[in-house]
């Protein structure tokens, strides 16, 4: 029997691709929708894997796979990215856009033909699909992409399958399919482009903030699979593996991270950061503005922690409560977006990264603070944190930075682009910080009309589109930069259907909800 929700939600995706598509229609258009069609068909078949336990590593239980919602992100992303260099004539973002979406197609087939195989019996009529589907990906990709292009595509699968094999081996339960292709699809193209721009440095292509993004991203996830095969063989909650640990952390951090980083911009990366952090009085505000948010948020979790009493081990943080920390971070994020979003990219770079340090620590129980860590967050588990890893802050935090991360400002002239473009900065702060935070608190009190087959009620989506429409005109007033050009009925359809996939999607709403709104306002 067909899940309802799950038709419902591949309906709204259906929906965002032939919205963006009919807008800027061509030959990836034609691959666009035949992976989204295979998708459809595929997920079902994921689905049942997942439900009979014949999948080949743990996944995220208690959800259905999010194969097609997640197979579209990567494509679509690349495929508005090409459109819009396009228009500003870069023709090496362009062909950058086009090379995007091509990994993200390959990517998401590869998983596809994956859940096909190891299906039993070999279902025949979603074989036909999926070879239809890639018949017309690969010929386009033929047709499209010069040698060189498609070596890097290869790459780009190449380490998906390698990284896919160890770290859903190593970190069982923390993913669903769907979210295995974004994040460990998205690590492996951010370490393919680290490794060529290594080798071809000379070019000079990129700013050192790219790099800073590049460098601490792989430095952070090569770190956590070195810890990992080395507390195989040791207890890492002694304090001699602990000592061990913050050793090899410095050793690892200032004998290979900053060497590389050194090489890609030329300079010593400590004192250019030191540099850049204090460059102006303006960024000096900030920091403090933001070390004061960051205060808050520590002592909401203590807070919340000294409330728990003998009697109540049980407790946990009521959904209020967490939305809490969506509000500090729209309360972070909208000033450094009107003022300077470039120390906004590099300052959430850097939280990203101390973030899954924190997250190391408390997985490895390192002394003195792994078990305190653990003590702490563990009031603010939810049941998408069902594996040994709490990923949902750092997906938080990466629903946030990643429109500010993927603004294509190499292609938009005078730092912004025009009508809904120029709102892709904000994606994350309307999606996560604003939609889904008012979704949930309404939804959650006043809420009583349920969409059918989910717990999200009607008044907390109608109530999210509404707080979005007005985020979206305090902007205007705020920030001088952004100029929507009467794209009003744009902006709202976009609002209106990235509420309603959050209504009916069981993925992790803070990391998808925000790429389908970047993509829709990149159009």
């Amino acid at each position: 029997m067909l899940n309802k929700p799950v038709l419902v939600e591949s309906l709204i995706v259906f929906v965002i691709v032939l919205s963006v598509h009919a807008v800027v229609w061509d030959r990836y258009s034609w691959c666009a929708v035949a992976l989204a069609i295979q998708a459809f068909y595929v997920q079902f078949k994921w689905d049942r894997l997942l439900q009979a336990g014949g999948a080949v590593f743990q996944f995220r239980a208690a959800t259905n796979s999010g194969l097609l919602p997640a197979s579209m992100v990567i494509p679509l992303l690349g495929i508005v990215m090409k459109e819009r260099c396009k228009s500003a004539g870069i023709v090496y973002f362009e062909r950058f856009g086009i090379v995007v979406a091509s990994t993200g197609m390959l990517v998401a087939l590869f998983l596809s033909v994956i859940a096909v195989g190891i299906t039993k019996p070999v279902p025949t009529n979603t074989c036909i699909l999926t070879g239809v589907a890639g018949s017309i990906i690969i010929y386009t990709m033929k047709h499209s992409l010069t040698v060189s292009e498609v070596i890097e595509v290869l790459e780009v699968l190449l380490i998906f399958v390698y990284l896919s094999m160890i770290l859903l081996y190593l970190l069982p339960r923390c993913f669903t399919p769907g979210e295995a292709l974004l994040v460990l699809g998205g690590i492996s193209f951010v370490l393919n482009q680290l490794i060529k721009r290594s080798l071809n440095v000379i070019e000079g292509r990129g700013d050192p903030i790219d790099f800073f993004l590049l460098v601490a991203v792989i430095g952070v996830v090569l770190l956590g699979l070195f810890f990992t095969v080395l507390f195989i063989f040791m207890d890492s909650g002694t304090w001699v593996s602990s000592l061990f640990f913050h050793m090899m952390t410095a050793v690892l951090g200032l004998g290979v991270i900053m060497p590389w980083l050194y090489r890609l911009i030329q300079r010593n990366p400590l004192f250019w950061l030191f540099h850049f952090l204090f460059q102006t009085q303006t960024r000096i505000y900030l920091l403090v503005y933001w070390t004061f948010l960051a205060a808050s948020a520590c002592g909401v979790v203590f807070y919340q922690n000294t409330k728990r009493s003998s009697e109540s081990k049980k407790h946990q943080a009521s959904t209020i409560t967490r939305k809490y920390f969506h509000f500090i971070v729209v309360a972070t994020y909208v000033p450094g977006l009107i003022y300077d979003r470039q120390l906004l990219y590099i300052a959430s770079v850097l939280c990203l990264a101390v973030f899954i340090f924190l997250e190391y620590i408390r997985y490895f129980r390192i002394k003195p603070f792994g078990q305190t860590l653990r003590h702490l967050l563990s009031l603010f588990l939810d049941e998408r944190d069902s594996g040994p890893l709490i990923l949902t802050h750092i997906y938080l935090l990466l629903g946030m930075s990643l429109p500010v991360w993927l603004f294509p400002r190499s292609c938009a002239p005078k730092g912004t682009l025009s009508g809904a473009g120029a709102l892709v900065p904000y994606s994350g702060v309307l999606a996560v910080g604003v939609g889904d935070s008012i979704a949930s608190v309404f939804g959650s009190t006043m809420g009583e009309i349920k969409w059918p087959g989910t717990k999200k009620t009607f008044e907390g989506t109608m109530t999210s589109i509404f707080a979005q429409i007005i985020a979206v005109a305090l902007i205007l007033i705020f920030d001088s930069s952004v100029n929507l050009n009467s794209s009003y009925a744009w902006i709202l359809a976009s609002v209106s259907l990235v509420s309603l996939l959050e209504a009916y999607t069981t993925q992790i709403d803070n990391l998808l909800l925000p790429l389908y709104l970047q993509i829709m306002f990149m159009v």
